[in-house]
């Protein structure tokens, strides 16, 4: 058995042998007087560079620095008629020492801020020519790039991330780069790539464009990322919350009016509490000179919050005047009781007199005896002392009344229309 293995290994060292000696010959006549300075076609036709790309994972995208991250598998394809072969293999599978050696496009990603070709463990680079001269060179990339947004529809807003690239130094007149599956299918985004935690990967549009420069006209490759925000984090953290506050701000309305301390710092707390949490929802966004969806949903949040504590001043207002009202008449009513004990008893003192000691025996029970003059505080409005003083004030106020009813219907319908208007548009914004 021995003996007839050997020979049959012996055939086979000598095949792979064989083989890769007509491989070696082939690539060195390939490279026999090629200049990789020079394109395919130089001084005669146009090089056409067909690509497409693999998205392997994307994200995360920041709101702050108004760019986004992509990791890729970036595919081009071109036809040089310098490196047409005829051998036993087709396609020659080589690695990337190959690429330095012949001529590749100068592609750059125009609107890029970092770019990152993997060298771990060698260089993430695939290179392989077909016998009819066809290059297809593929690497693997990390982009970060930048993407305009416009937040007047924050957190409710889509946008439209564009990735442009372009050849570096030839014009249109002598490189041109077309999608390679098309203009629906060049480029790849699977579900089990994507690593976005506060937006959806809704699709992606492709287009080819001109861009004239001082330089002279260049081909462009575009490709926009539509993102959709989600909502969810938001409405945990902010609106929720909001609606809360001013839920807790109109509890106030039930409380009786003579409970001065209780409903002044219900009010301030409220206020306060929309304020931080107006603050910590800004963080997380840029500076933008504009106003947000969030911020006009704050803003009202805040001015029912202001409301609420300013309805309160109106009922301790009004309660005051009536409080004043009221005892001014009933010191009137006093110097008419007076006046008239004054004219029975007129055989024993005279009516000056009488008149005189009536007011000093009223003025333990009315704080001013002139109806002319303004009374002190009234009794209830003080910390710490009791109502019954004066009962035609107990009871609650119309004004709080009313309140009961107008401020949650108005803050609902306010929710009914802000909803409505935001989810039911398009806010994806269209590709520029």
């Amino acid at each position: 058995v021995w003996i007839m293995v050997e020979p049959f290994l012996g055939n086979v060292r000598g095949e792979e042998k064989l083989f890769s000696d007509n491989i070696t010959r082939i690539l060195d006549r390939l490279l026999d007087g090629y200049d990789n300075r020079l394109r395919p076609g130089s001084g005669g036709g146009i090089t056409e560079v067909k690509t497409d790309i693999f998205v392997t994972s994307f994200g995360p995208v920041s709101d702050v620095k108004m760019e986004y991250t992509m990791d890729m598998f970036f595919r081009q394809m071109w036809v040089d008629e310098r490196l047409k072969f005829e051998g036993p293999t087709e396609i020659l599978r080589l690695n990337n020492r190959m690429v330095d050696k012949i001529w590749t496009p100068d592609t750059f990603f125009r609107n890029s801020k970092k770019s990152i070709s993997h060298n771990m463990t060698t260089p993430n680079k695939l290179f392989r020519i077909m016998q009819n001269g066809t290059v297809l060179y593929t690497m693997r990339l990390t982009i970060s790039a930048e993407c305009p947004m416009r937040l007047m529809d924050f957190p409710m807003d889509g946008h439209a991330c564009p990735l442009r690239f372009g050849s570096y130094a030839y014009t249109s007149s002598e490189i041109i780069f077309i999608w390679r599956k098309g203009l629906i299918a060049s480029v790849e985004c699977p579900k089990e790539s994507m690593s976005l935690l506060q937006y959806d990967l809704v699709g992606q549009t492709l287009s080819s464009e001109m861009i004239k420069l001082n330089t002279g006209q260049y081909s462009v490759q575009v490709v926009y990322f539509h993102l959709q925000r989600k909502l969810g984090y938001y409405l945990i953290q902010t609106y929720i919350p909001l609606i809360m506050v001013v839920v807790l701000s109109q509890v106030s309305f039930w409380i009786n009016k003579e409970s001065v301390p209780a409903r002044t710092v219900a009010g301030i707390t409220t206020v306060l509490t929309m304020t931080t949490l107006s603050i910590s929802a800004r963080q997380s966004l840029p500076k933008v000179s504009y106003a947000t969806a969030m911020d006009w949903f704050i803003a009202v949040c805040f001015a029912f919050v202001a409301s609420a504590l300013v309805e309160f001043a109106a009922v301790n207002y009004f309660a005051t005047l009536q409080a004043n009202r009221l005892m001014k008449d009933r010191a009137r009513q006093d110097r008419l009781e007076v006046l008239a004990t004054g004219s029975e008893d007129d055989d024993t003192i005279s009516s000056d007199s009488s008149f005189q000691e009536g007011l000093k025996r009223r003025n333990h029970s009315v704080s001013c005896s002139e109806p002319g003059e303004i009374p002190p505080t009234p009794i209830f409005l003080q910390q710490g002392s009791a109502f019954p003083q004066i009962p035609q004030l107990a009871g609650t106020s119309r004004i709080d009344s009313y309140a009961r009813i107008l401020f949650p219907l108005t803050f609902a319908l306010f929710n009914l229309v802000y909803w409505y208007i935001y989810l039911a548009k398009d806010t994806m914004e269209k590709a520029r």
